[in-house]
């Protein structure tokens, strides 16, 4: 058994813009930026197992990892505007934890699931409840040793964790919190063979689908779903060309399909990306697409779907990397290798307002936790250009645009952090209303532009 657990463990703030991305994505930018969300390095002491989730309420980062100053037990800090603070007490595990996978609740908490070493290494799920870090359910509620836990919530709500279950032979298990216990879905092992590197993710429909490195097809990647009666694959298992390690499930907001990045032995060790089409496993752009090896592959999609990953690159000192699929290329966000030394156990979210963060490991600052946001590289400035007033702010419905000086023919934009223009209109008006009814709570950005000037301001809608 030794043996069997050491193979396993070697396997496995807000800116205005001055100038915005073309419509659809992030593109390279010279006015954006990777910048780091408060202070590098603000855990107390070195982490693994990073896992980083956006608060739906706030918009705010958290981020859940294995804390070495607490006997690497478990800590959940989140940034709270200007600091990182720690969620509860840290090191709040009952002992040493692994493969933690942090995630946020339809009502807002925060839960963290992990391999729990204080009780035989079998899964644990705890949440933070306001004011203490609790169990849910049963602390060690599965069978045996739970190894690559990943927690997911259904879009009803309920917590669900996938992993490879020493009690059944290392294949994969789902478990789901009823709201009293923890109920197996299916059957305990529902795989074929030995598995690694689970991933779970759920459809809009509702239905959970898990990602996996399935020995009985030479480590090639399976993807299986529960139909409501029992596990199926999805498309053929083992879909995958070669082998793969670091494998991330997600599912696209606008198309609801699966999609799977990894690390691809076919390809150098390069980040690949693959999606299910309803009948086949496709590769997105080109398989290999990272200038080198990349590991700890997260994959997440912005509110427009576009698919984006995050890797440890090996082509650039090991620092952290994120590529995103646009128009059909898959191209660097910022700076490819933008923290300052090497990035290890990778993670990749959006907050609601579509902004990016990636939780790391930090080399430059000794194993600990930091968080980067890609943002525009200029600061705020809030003093409104005397040609230009704008009111209400916030607003609701409607936002009202005063230009003073000469006239002539405007284009107005409101853009998202995105870079996104999702309201355009051209005007030769010194006094014009824009509709922003249509557009979700969150910060925007008013663009206007004419013949001799360009203003950008900042624009809350509630």
């Amino acid at each position: 058994m030794n043996s069997m657990k050491k193979l396993i463990c070697v396997l496995i703030s807000l800116f205005p813009v001055v100038a915005f991305a073309q419509e659809g994505g992030y593109k390279s930018s010279p006015l954006y930026n990777w910048a780091n969300v408060g202070n590098t390095g603000f855990s107390a002491g070195s982490v693994e197992y990073t896992s980083l989730a956006c608060s739906q309420s706030d918009g705010q980062p958290y981020v859940a990892y294995s804390d070495y100053v607490n006997a690497y037990k478990a800590t959940v800090m989140k940034f709270n505007g200007e600091n990182w603070e720690n969620v509860g007490n840290a090191g709040f595990s009952a002992g040493y934890i692994q493969f933690t996978s942090l995630a946020f609740s339809p009502s807002g908490e925060p839960y963290v699931g992990f391999q729990d070493w204080e009780d035989s290494a079998k899964a644990t799920v705890m949440k933070f409840d306001g004011a203490n870090w609790v169990n849910v359910g049963n602390a060690g509620f599965s069978a045996g040793e739970a190894w690559y836990t990943s927690l997911a919530f259904s879009p009803s709500g309920e917590p669900y964790v996938a992993y490879m279950d020493y009690g059944n032979f290392y294949k994969a298990t789902v478990m789901r919190f009823d709201g009293t216990d923890w109920q197996i879905i299916g059957k305990a092992g529902f795989s074929d063979s030995v598995v690694l590197n689970t991933s779970l993710a759920f459809s809009q429909a509702g239905e959970p689908y898990v990602a996996y490195q399935d020995m009985a097809y030479s480590n090639r990647i399976t993807v299986m779903k529960f139909n409501g009666t029992s596990w199926v694959n999805v498309g053929n298992a083992g879909f995958s060309s070669d082998s793969a390690g670091y494998i991330s499930l997600a599912f696209s907001p606008s198309e609801d399909q699966p999609y799977v990045a990894f690390q691809d032995r076919q390809n150098s060790q390069k980040a690949t990306v693959m999606k299910f089409t309803g009948t086949n496993w496709v590769v997105v752009g080109n398989a290999g697409f990272s200038a080198g090896e990349a590991d700890y592959t997260s994959l997440a999609f912005n509110s427009t779907g576009q698919p984006y990953v995050a890797f440890k690159d090996w082509a650039d000192s090991q620092k952290a990397t994120v590529m995103q699929f646009h128009e059909a290329n898959w191209v660097n966000v910022g700076t490819e290798g933008f923290s300052a030394s090497h990035a290890t156990w990778t993670s990749l979210t959006f907050s609601p307002s579509g902004q990016p963060y990636v939780a790391y490991s930090d080399f430059e600052n000794s194993g600990n936790a930091t968080v980067m946001s890609y943002i525009p590289s200029t600061g705020i400035n809030e003093s409104h250009d005397s040609q230009l007033s704008f009111y209400p702010n916030p607003a609701t419905d409607k936002i009202t645009i005063e230009l003073s000086g000469e006239t002539t023919e405007n284009n107005l934009a409101i853009v998202n952090l995105e870079g996104q223009e999702l309201i355009k209109q051209k005007t030769t008006d010194s006094k014009t209303q824009v509709d922003i009814s249509s557009l979700p709570s969150g910060i925007y950005f008013l663009k206007i532009t004419g013949e001799r000037f360009s203003h950008f301001e900042k624009v809350i809608k509630d």
